[in-house]
């Protein structure tokens, strides 16, 4: 069904709310048939994706025209093609200038900003333009670097955004498109003032896409300030049972509560586990751990690198169990979660349903489980009222086979688990195999100046031929037996040799450092300042010598510590 609302020619007017509830389904619409560009749909078709989700179908068209869109729906429902498409080929029309990208998405939270970056960056290629992002926890200068390089479309968190405008790296003067994702979360968390000022900052003729799960309080605010008669399109209820997933509330016994966890986290497949604290989440990952499940944490005290290779490793399987705080309630979308395990209630029906979101997208099945004690099932009865959510209850007990009927659990091994090593990934140098340059055989087999450079000659760092540093060989760096100045190499100067000018050269002639013969410094039977000794005059092997051998010479060539070579 489509209703068309004309665009008011004045910016920011009260808005005139349109409410289209798609209900209509016998016939299912084709990407081709949306007005996006040929080459994006046959990109969708690669990647198995042809029929368009109900969301999708209803926004992109009128974002493709330009309009103001407003789209409510659940999470899950596939929101970030329905604006992220349209979003590409607009901006995708002309390049931006340095630091002014031309569309901008905010999102609450890193893992979300990663999560519509990567997904739309293989759709960026198609259409030639460029996505980058601005998000708290990563480095400042890759992210400036990225915006003076130019960035079509920059996907943002407000924190980090508005840090980077205030230091000169960013200017939104040039944004003709403003999305806001998950608009009341970001509301939720506070940043109802950052997301304000940024939206100001923008053109004021530019085209704004609003997609959020409520259209309440703040979020009704925003859209009635930056909003011009958009086209409205709900494809589900501001609070919906997704009929594709199902709603437990577990009565369990606290004396209980520990186990229950661990068995229900021993189950087949990926699990997550919310909880209300960061203690919380570092505690009850390394008890699941203690009893065999591999298992992490994931919350607001860790780094992004650590938040960001946690999640690959529950994407890859390495873990099974996810012990996270209301931090990735929204932005985490793993293929494969059938079970959320709300092992702490959350403080309102809307995290309820962001925490449910994890599973039963797009179509797929799952559970949401809630454990309760005796003393909560009250306020719990009531959140679930709120969320618009009818769960089965039941009074379960360690073990019990409705435990397992419900949930997969089972009995964990009880044996410590310890997560293993992440494989090294071999280096490769710069310079390639050959040439003498630093890294240019990093622990290499090739010949000429290799840094450790294995078994080959000249040079090699720690070779064994002629000049290796710690090699065997003509001036070796701590050179073994040969000659030629070896460092700790047995003759003709060689740094801790035996023979002439050793530097602490023992037994030998001519400038041994604390040697016996000859100039040595602390050693010998001659004064400093003529022979050989460590800066020392005029014979041969000094050390800073002020003659032959050249500063840090050991002979004739003037080169450190080496007489034949350079390492």
């Amino acid at each position: 069904m489509a209703v068309r609302v004309e665009p008011s020619s004045k910016r920011r007017q009260p808005m005139r709310k349109v409410h289209v509830t798609l209900t209509d389904t016998a016939v299912e619409p084709a990407f081709d048939s949306l007005g996006l560009p040929q080459d994006i749909v046959e990109e969708l078709a690669k990647n198995g994706v042809t029929t368009p989700f109900p969301i999708q179908a209803a926004t992109i068209p009128d974002a493709l025209e330009g309009l103001d869109v407003l789209g409510c729906g659940r999470t899950g429902s596939g929101k970030t093609l329905a604006f992220g498409l349209p979003v590409l080929v607009r901006a995708a029309e002309r390049r931006a200038a340095a630091n002014r990208p031309r569309a901008l998405i905010l999102v609450p939270t890193r893992e979300l900003a990663h999560q519509v970056r990567d997904a739309l960056r293989t759709y960026a290629r198609i259409v030639g333009a460029r996505v980058g992002d601005v998000v708290g926890g990563s480095s400042y200068t890759r992210q400036i670097n990225e915006l003076r390089r130019g960035v079509d479309v920059l996907v943002a968190t407000p924190g980090r955004l508005t840090d980077l405008i205030e230091q000169g790296a960013c200017d939104l003067g040039d944004v003709e498109v403003s999305v806001l994702d998950e608009a009341d979360q970001m509301c939720d968390m506070g940043f109802m003032p950052q997301v304000s000022e940024l939206l100001d900052q923008v053109k004021p003729e530019g085209q704004t896409l609003l997609f959020s799960a409520t259209l309440d309080g703040d979020v009704d605010k925003l859209v009635r300030k930056y909003m011009n008669d958009p086209r409205t399109h709900s494809v589900d209820p501001p609070v919906s049972q997704v009929t594709t997933m199902e709603h437990h509330l577990l009565k369990v016994l606290p004396r209980d509560k520990n186990k229950i966890i661990a068995q229900i986290a021993a189950r087949e497949g990926r699990t997550i586990l919310f909880v209300r604290s960061k203690y919380r989440a570092d505690t009850i990952s390394e008890q699941l751990a203690e009893a065999g499940v591999p298992s992490a944490s994931l919350h607001g005290g860790k780094t992004q690198s650590v938040r960001t290779r946690t999640l690959a490793k529950f994407r890859e399987g390495r873990i099974q169990a996810l012990v996270a705080t209301d931090v990735a309630a929204r932005g985490i979308h793993v293929d494969g979660i059938d079970l959320v395990v709300n092992i702490d209630l959350p403080t309102g029906h809307k995290d309820y349903l962001h925490r449910g979101g994890r599973t039963a997208r797009a179509g797929s099945s799952g559970s949401v489980v809630s454990l309760v004690a005796p003393n909560q099932r009250r306020m719990a009865r009531r959140l679930l009222s709120d969320a618009g959510v009818d769960a089965q209850q039941h009074l379960v007990n360690p073990g019990d086979e409705l435990l397992t009927e419900v949930t997969g659990a089972r009995e964990p091994s009880w044996e410590p688990w310890i997560e293993p090593p992440e494989p090294v990934r071999e280096r490769r140098g710069r310079g390639g195999p050959r040439g003498g340059g630093y890294r240019g055989g990093y622990r290499g087999d090739r010949r000429e100046g290799g840094f450790r450079g294995g078994d080959r000659r000249e040079g090699g760092y720690r070779g064994d031929r002629e000049g290796g540093f710690r090699g065997d060989r003509e001036g070796g760096f701590r050179g073994g037996d040969r000659r030629e100045g070896g460092y700790r190499g047995d003759r003709e100067g060689g740094f801790r040799g035996d023979r002439e000018g050793g530097f602490r050269g023992g037994d030998r002639r001519e400038g041994g450092y604390r040697g016996d013969r000859e100039g040595g410094f602390r050693g010998g039977d001659r004064p400093r300042g003529e022979g050989g000794g460590y800066r020392g005059g005029e014979r041969r092997g000094g050390h800073r010598d002020d003659s032959r051998g050249g500063p840090r010479g050991n002979r004739r060539s003037g080169e450190r510590f080496d007489s034949a070579r350079q390492y």
